[in-house]
């Protein structure tokens, strides 16, 4: 759980931006990002931010600054992360049931693109044969994660090619002539425990003794970052020596050298976001004291599509006396952001503040109810700027025809 932002410079925010309000601490992303780099540094490693966990186009320069390439789920993201900066070597594209033509797109903006499915192998392998270099993205059938619905290594996953069909894959590549270099696998996020990484990845050497061509794996991501106070997140360090060691012995079987690809998106940017909102009402109940505030799931689905906890204080009353609210939005629908949480007591007109807002809230946002998205402020370098300006109502009928 990420506090390095004082109470008072977070209210001083939401006083000069207004609220609900966004708010991005840059060094913190770079706190994360050089975690990872320090604990893989015994590795062939590189890192590929995940930007659908935030695209705002202000991080995603910052995050290339650090270094790190991308990683993208779709066309515009990766043409975002192109126009951020990224290098087109350095950006992976990992679609999953899109359109052929997507691909052909993605090909012709010359990024890595990873395969996750049979029919898109074939196509992909008759049209451009060996010519153009490709990921193949392998279903290990490894249940990981915090939450089914962010599981994608299982057996009933929509993700990936499974383990049990290499056979077919090998007879497409041998058919088509593809050029394999590199295989990917991703288990799920908020993984805990680091023998999952190690699991997957030894069903990712016994895979690639069968592609000749092979230049690295891509392990995914899916490491934990703490939510709850006290909570921990996944040893990195101790992770990054069993890699090293264990690409070691491949390396002295096989006598192949090799990459591994990271995907870290939560990881990097979830700390480093606060979600500043206003308490608009105290409604007392025969049940519970609740605190309906100005934002809802339409800016942070979290809590009431993943039941994640969001560790939430009061930044204008820290001193009061402790409370116990259920914190609920304004929108017309069951949007409980907390049952029964110990808050200093919150008065009408008081600022809350939403931790690990980073990841997943901005870029899940919505405009249900024909509510408006909130701003978005980055602090970098001690300086704080707008990203994304407040919408107006005029931008709920963009594109509409009248």
């Amino acid at each position: 759980m990420n506090q390095q932002l004082t109470h008072e410079s977070l209210k001083s925010l939401a006083d000069q931006y207004g609220s609900p309000l966004y708010v991005y601490y840059a060094e913190s992303i770079k706190q994360q990002y050089e975690k990872l780099t320090h604990a893989f540094s015994k590795c062939n490693a590189r890192m590929f931010y995940a930007c659908k966990s935030l695209t705002n186009i202000n991080v995603l320069r910052y995050i290339h600054s650090l270094g790190a390439s991308l990683d993208c789920v779709s066309i515009n993201e990766v043409k975002l992360g192109l126009m951020a900066g990224f290098e087109k070597e350095n950006i992976l594209y990992t679609p999953n049931c899109v359109d052929f033509e997507e691909i052909l797109e993605a090909k012709e903006l010359g990024v890595n693109i990873n395969i996750d499915n049979i029919s898109i192998l074939e196509q992909f392998g008759n049209k451009f044969g060996n010519s153009y270099p490709i990921c193949i993205r392998l279903n290990p059938h490894i249940l990981a994660g915090g939450n089914y619905k962010i599981s994608t290594g299982h057996i009933d996953s929509k993700f990936g090619i499974s383990i049990h069909q290499l056979r077919h894959i090998e007879r497409i590549v041998k058919a088509t002539g593809l050029h394999v270099e590199g295989i990917h696998m991703h288990t799920g996020s908020e993984i805990k425990d680091i023998n999952v990484f190690l699991e997957g990845l030894d069903v990712m050497f016994g895979m690639a003794t069968h592609f000749p061509e092979l230049k690295y794996i891509d392990l995914g991501s899916g490491f934990k970052v703490p939510y709850q106070p006290g909570e921990k997140e996944t040893d990195v360090n101790l992770l990054g020596e069993k890699v090293a060691e264990a690409f070691k012995v491949f390396e002295a079987e096989t006598g192949k050298t090799l990459e591994v690809w990271f995907e870290p998106g939560k990881y990097l940017v979830s700390q480093c976001g606060y979600l500043i909102v206003k308490a608009n009402v105290i409604k007392q109940t025969t049940s519970a004291v609740f605190v309906g505030v100005d934002s809802g799931f339409n800016h942070l689905i979290r809590p009431m599509m993943y039941d994640a906890y969001h560790h939430i204080e009061n930044i204008s009353n820290s001193n009061g006396t402790s409370r116990i609210y259920t914190i609920v939005g304004n929108i017309c629908e069951t949007d409980t952001f907390a049952w029964d949480r110990s808050l200093p007591e919150v008065r009408e007109g008081d600022y809350l503040v939403f931790y690990n807002a980073g990841a997943y809230g901005f870029e899940m946002s919505s405009n249900f109810n024909s509510r408006l998205k909130p701003a978005e402020v980055l602090i970098e370098n001690g300086d704080a700027r707008i990203i994304r300006r407040r919408e107006v109502f005029e931008d709920l009928l963009r594109g509409q025809e009248i």
